[in-house]
């Protein structure tokens, strides 16, 4: 028997009748690993999931909390998704660059964590951009963002970007880390506590392999390595999975991502920026722009040096790429709600034989 509390379930509701409560540790295509208080099982979606939406944003994620039927001769059936305490998502181009996507989904990459390890290099690729975009979604999720500077063993000078992020980033915690030689793997014990998950996040070749390796005191995930020329790297995760530290505390590893699109994310994005947000209370104007009105707060700030240009810059960068994110999921949304009238307008017509 296996006790769920200690895969995080705190579910205090009554079970459901032939059902018994699962956590999603695995996620293939449409097959699932979920372990429950009798073990671990494979399941299946039950058919409803298929046709009560059109996205797949509902669909049983890793990490998730489920209902599921049990089958000692098969595959069980997943029947309904507990609700989400947290959860990880980014914008779905389906594959698409964002510019010729015919569909922009939601995608839910991880659920039911506390804690965002946001994993960067401390290599050519290190970017402080990138790791604020990350940081306004792990905020927007409902998890605490934890900044991860990895191949610290590497870095000439390790001082200098966590004392970048420091500055960019003031109020999110960051750790300086070798998978390999274990330098600053004891700062993580904090976050990994028995029946604590943490999801890791971050590009191709940031790491999250060595360090899910380290972690679990054995090599449970192959370890690829980058390119010299920009130290970019392959993908090593080709699925999701929830694994269990020998600490009790468990890590939900993802795909490295080689974009970030911010989905739905104003409020991440007010919480990453509240110091700039905060100007505008303060702008004559409410409907300032913050470009050449008089009494605009934003301009005085950035002219006695209290609000950084690039500071500044980057909160616009994230807000356009969210309103683009927004207006392109709106337009595509009645854009399907059309055609979808328009089949259904046109099967009415076929049936009461009215020809066009």
């Amino acid at each position: 028997m296996t006790n769920l509390k200690t895969y995080g379930y705190l579910e205090t509701e009554p079970v459901p009748e032939g059902l018994i409560p699962g956590r999603v540790t695995e996620s293939r295509r449409d097959s699932f690993t979920v372990m429950t208080e009798r073990g671990e099982t494979t399941a299946v979606l039950k058919g409803s999931f298929y046709h009560q939406t059109e996205t797949r944003a509902d669909f049983p994620c890793v990490g998730d909390f489920v209902h599921l039927r049990p089958n000692e001769y098969g595959s069980s059936q997943i029947v309904e998704v507990r609700p989400r305490r947290s959860k990880f998502s980014r914008a779905d181009y389906s594959g698409h660059a964002a510019g010729y996507a015919k569909t922009l989904l939601e995608q839910v990459v991880a659920t039911n964590f506390d804690y965002v390890f946001i994993l960067s290099s401390l290599n050519l690729d290190f970017n402080v951009d990138r790791i604020l975009r990350y940081v306004t979604q792990a905020k927007q999720s409902g998890g605490q963002p934890v900044i991860i500077l990895t191949k610290a063993d590497l870095a000439a000078d390790r001082e200098r970007p966590l004392a970048e992020v420091a500055d960019s980033i003031p109020d999110v915690p960051a750790h300086a880390i070798s998978s390999h030689s274990g330098l600053g793997l004891s700062e993580l014990e904090r976050y990994l506590q028995p029946g604590r998950t943490v999801v890791f996040l971050g590009m191709s070749g940031v790491g999250k392999s060595s360090l899910l390796n380290a972690l679990m005191q054995q090599d449970v995930m192959k370890v690829q390595g980058i390119r010299e020329t920009d130290s970019r790297g392959r993908h090593t995760t080709t699925h999701r999975q929830l694994f269990k530290l020998p600490s009790g505390a468990m890590v939900i590893d993802t795909p490295g991502m080689r974009e970030l699109g911010l989905f739905d994310a104003e409020e991440g994005i007010r919480a990453s920026f509240a110091d700039v947000e905060g100007l505008f209370a303060q702008c004559r104007f409410s409907d300032c722009r913050h470009e050449t009105e008089p009494g605009c707060a934003v301009r005085a700030a950035l002219a006695d040096g209290s609000l950084t240009e690039e500071r500044w810059q980057r909160y616009r960068v994230q807000q356009q790429e969210s309103r683009y994110v927004q207006n392109r999921t709106s337009y595509l949304i009645e854009k399907n709600a059309y055609h979808k009238k328009a089949i259904l307008r046109s099967k009415i017509a076929k049936k009461n034989g009215v020809r066009k």
